[in-house]
């Protein structure tokens, strides 16, 4: 997706007479405060993880059962192309 500007979109989605669909407004405003929440949590997520002390076994063990995941992923037989 390009960065258009919402105008664009709007004006190529739906020409420059059309009128403005219902409740756009409210839907946008909708979106943006559901986005600043997932960001929020996000946020508070990384900070607690940063936050959190790990021993060093404890570390070792996460790495090593992500690369096992990863290695069974890429030993995954593909199909299709």
């Amino acid at each position: 997706m390009h960065n258009d500007s919402m105008e664009t979109l709007l004006l190529r989605h739906y020409g420059s007479t059309a009128p403005t669909p219902p409740r756009l407004e409210q839907q946008l405003i909708a979106s943006v405060r559901h986005e600043v929440v997932l960001r929020q949590q996000q946020e508070y997520t990384a900070a607690r993880i940063r936050a959190y002390r790990m021993s060093r076994r404890r570390v070792i063990k996460l790495v090593a059962m992500g690369s096992a995941g990863f290695g069974m992923l890429l030993s995954y037989p593909r199909t299709g192309s």
